[in-house]
């Protein structure tokens, strides 16, 4: 049975948006409900401003020149394109539908879903980070079902298996994956998940070093910084941060399930020691390598390393401290960071003295680092091939008037020719093609695909739509211009090109070299943790512990007594009933472990 929540939460943040306009940045542990609350009436749509922070768009029109214009909103902040976006027009042209696309700005995730829930007001389609079973549990999304079968590149997305995987209780389906799909083959050449990620700068003035622990990665920040103290412009280094807002904490908390070479199941580690057919469920909170890390982090906040200020930095803050170039090394995933770097790194800025330089030609790009415990082990930092998430997805809103123009367009942006637009652009114009075939880019190309002016007016990616990465179609080109191996190469700056050059490698996957691994049936467990609520035992009990490392992880790297301070942790922690939570999580192992072998799956 679905179940509703916080209708009076909801109300109350909506009637503080609507009067404020934007918010502060709040901390909790996930979006919680319970089956005795009322599901709210939906009411009509209004017609809020879309540059409003606190408002989202939401009626589907119909122009006079004959494209349907639908609105998506993502709950994560991004960047949105000019409204006479030269590729977002030509899509238009080609599909009939345009799609204005707005991303979270002035509040967190939790407070826009409550706004969305109370008042009605959804856009067409919705990209929600951790809140996908939320609007399902209200009734707010179209099922996908009988569109999967009428649209075949939808349908190519996934197996009969893999779309299983995204049905609900009630059997059926409401969003999917956008990420982790490859056509034909694997080519990724882009670490977009969690490494320690250091500045190219700091490995070439070392002498490009094997930095395989903490302890030596932290090492080098040291010894980098005391001889590097400052900018160019003056401002001073920052050796290390890290991010505590919100659910962003997962770039501090999960690190310890990698140190140990484990992949990222998301809550729990699961050991296969004792071999595949025998998981068993591991707390990564509380082992001796998370007394370690902590520790590690507590030792290097003491000498002045950590940026003192990481417990309180708002995203905003943290992405603009990274922007400037000054923060040498962090732990992250590079979705979250890459994009807003990337533009910021290639601006004109100038030293004190006057002299021009670029970020990007200082060195300051970051390349990732995948460290363990021990110099020896192996480690999975980065996962090979499409590990779906089910926890989430793209969806489709009741509130579209036309749902199948809605899945029409989505079927229309994988077709080879519009996915080519996404993201290759307008051949001739972005990308030329040789006497082979193959598809390449002059340097004044790249360059243009660099300036953030120019993708605001020309590119659109939708970037949060289904797409596709490896081999295009005609069998030659990759989907995505990073991946094309000819044009990766020349598209890398002279910094990246001499470190993957001194470590003999030829992407930031081979750099970061993590174990090609098989993916084993209960992975990822993220897409069964994001789902629980506190209707259950488990449920309140992973709800308590998010709250719990979400309070003291930053005291464990603050507090001046760290063997006092992680004895008052593992109390407070013990008490969150954390073996409610394993209990489940060994279950739902083993359950997936029987499915699996059920469909054929053996060790």
């Amino acid at each position: 049975m679905k179940r509703s929540n916080r209708l009076i939460a909801g109300l109350m943040v909506l009637s503080v948006l609507v009067s404020m306009c934007s918010c502060s940045g709040t901390t909790g542990s996930g979006r919680i409900y319970s089956d005795e609350e009322s599901k709210p009436e939906r009411r009509a749509s209004g017609q809020p401003d879309p540059k409003d922070p606190g408002l989202i768009p939401t009626p589907s029109t119909a122009p006079d020149d004959g494209i349907t214009d639908l609105t998506m909103f993502t709950t994560i902040p991004g960047v949105e394109k000019s409204d006479n976006n030269d590729i977002k027009e030509l899509i238009a042209q080609k599909t009939g539908v345009r799609v204005n696309e707005t991303w979270l700005t002035g509040m967190t995730e939790n407070e826009a879903i409550d706004m969305i829930i109370a008042s009605g007001e959804l856009p067409d389609y919705i990209y929600a980070v951790d809140s996908s079973e939320m609007l399902y549990q209200y009734d707010l999304l179209v099922p996908w079902d009988e569109y999967i079968e009428k649209y075949p590149n939808i349908r190519e997305l996934y197996t009969d298996a893999e779309w299983n995987q995204f049905r609900m209780d009630d059997g059926h389906i409401y969003w999917a994956d956008v990420f982790n799909h490859y056509y034909k083959q694997d080519m990724t050449t882009v670490h977009n998940g969690q490494a320690f990620w250091i500045q190219v700068r700091v490995l070439e003035w070392a002498g490009y070093p094997e930095i395989r622990t903490l302890d030596e990665y932290f090492d080098l920040l040291e010894r980098y910084s005391e001889a590097n103290p400052t900018m160019p412009d003056g401002n001073s280094v920052i050796p290390y941060t890290c991010l505590c807002e919100d659910w962003r904490y997962y770039s501090i908390e999960s690190v310890p399930m990698y140190l140990d070479g484990y992949p990222n199941n998301g809550c729990v580690i699961v050991d296969v020691e004792e071999g595949k057919d025998k998981p068993i469920v591991v707390d990564y909170n509380t082992t001796d390598t998370a007394k370690m890390y902590y520790g590690k982090l507590n030792e290097e906040y003491q000498k002045g390393i950590i940026d003192p200020d990481f417990a309180v930095q708002t995203y905003d803050e943290y992405i603009s401290k990274l922007c400037t170039g000054r923060v040498l090394g962090m732990s992250d995933c590079y979705w979250d960071f890459g994009y807003f770097v990337k533009d910021a790194f290639a601006l004109q800025l100038y030293a004190e003295d006057g002299t021009p330089f670029r970020l990007d030609e200082l060195g300051c790009e970051y390349v990732p680092l995948g460290l363990t415990t021990e110099p020896w082990m192996d480690q999975q930092w980065h996962t090979y091939g499409s590990g779906i998430n089910t926890s989430s997805g793209i969806a489709v809103t009741v509130n579209c008037a036309d749902p199948d123009l809605a899945f029409s367009f989505l079927d229309d942006l994988l077709s080879q020719e519009i996915h080519d637009l996404r993201f290759w652009g307008v051949k001739d114009v972005d990308y030329r093609v040789d006497d082979n075939g193959l598809f390449y880019r002059t340097e004044e190309m790249r360059n243009n695909w660099k300036n953030s002016s120019y993708r605001y007016d020309h590119t659109c990616e939708y970037s949060y739509m289904p797409q596709w990465k490896g081999m295009s179609h005609d069998g030659k080109n990759c989907m995505v211009p990073e991946e094309q191996p000819y044009e990766y190469r020349a598209s890398l700056s002279k910094p990246v090109s001499r470190c993957f050059d001194a470590y003999n490698v030829n992407s930031y996957v081979e750099l970061i070299g993590s174990a090609y691994c098989e993916q084993l049936p209960w992975y990822p467990l993220y897409t069964w943790s994001n789902n629980l609520t506190t209707s259950t035992p488990a449920g309140r009990a992973w709800s308590k512990i998010g709250e719990c490392k979400h309070e003291w992880i930053p005291k464990l790297i603050i507090g001046s007594d760290f063997d006092g301070m992680w004895n008052d942790y593992l109390e407070v922690y013990k008490a969150c009933d954390p073996d409610v939570f394993l209990t489940e999580a060994q279950a739902e192992v083993d359950a997936r472990l029987k499915t699996a072998k059920e469909n054929g799956w053996t060790t």
